[in-house]
């Protein structure tokens, strides 16, 4: 898995996969941290989901605190595709306020996808991700959108409160969230103009 030609190091996490052994654990895990190509990353992640939870959720979670941000961003999809529940947890307030975009991206998504249907939890990760409206730039923003417009009703509150910030990108970004919530399929960049519109309008500009 560390070859220099990344066909052979994607044909080598396939093969790793197709054979599924906790002796590979390890080189799988720290080559997540590192792996450069998009693809090979991928196959190295089926291959983890190919293992036991039991000896492969404890080893990916100690990933969450490394100091490279590709080896925190690689164990949180890990997560997201194995999908157990015990690590919702784990998801913690660092992770959801990581420095690193794509890590902090890959938080929510996570995160919202793991939360228990308790409405108290799910509350509290919407105030969680509400904290970040307004954040970066346009990707990152639709990111955090679409993982507020999953939460589903828990993000009503929060989103309420944020068209009334005296911040104009924040109230902007709660808007469109709004909107979404109220269409998801509909166009980011549409709700977003939209929004534009009333916050520049003022209270009472609009019905969201």
């Amino acid at each position: 898995m560390n070859a220099d030609d990344s066909s052979v190091r994607l044909q080598a996490a396939m093969t790793v996969g197709s054979r599924p052994d906790p002796v590979f654990l390890e080189a799988l895990v720290e080559r997540c941290g590192v792996e450069p190509d998009f693809f090979v990353r991928d196959m190295l992640t089926w291959a983890l989901t190919r293992l036991p939870a039991e000896s492969a959720l404890p080893r990916i979670r100690r990933e969450l605190d490394a100091e490279h941000p590709q080896a925190r961003g690689q164990a949180l999809h890990s997560l997201s595709k194995i999908g157990d529940a015990r690590a919702w947890s784990w998801i913690t307030g660092d992770l959801l306020s990581d420095p690193d975009d794509e890590v902090a991206r890959t938080a929510w998504r996570v995160a919202v996808a793991l939360a228990p249907q308790d409405e108290g939890e799910r509350h509290g990760l919407a105030e969680a991700l509400a904290r970040h409206l307004a954040r970066g730039g346009h990707e990152v923003r639709r990111s955090l959108s679409r993982a507020l417009v999953d939460l589903g009703d828990a993000a009503h509150p929060v989103l309420d409160r944020s068209t009334k910030s005296p911040d104009p990108k924040v109230a902007t970004h709660a808007h469109a969230t709004q909107l979404l919530l109220r269409d998801p399929e509909a166009d980011f960049d549409a709700a977003v103009e939209e929004a534009k519109r009333q916050v520049a309008l003022g209270p009472g500009a609009g019905d969201c």
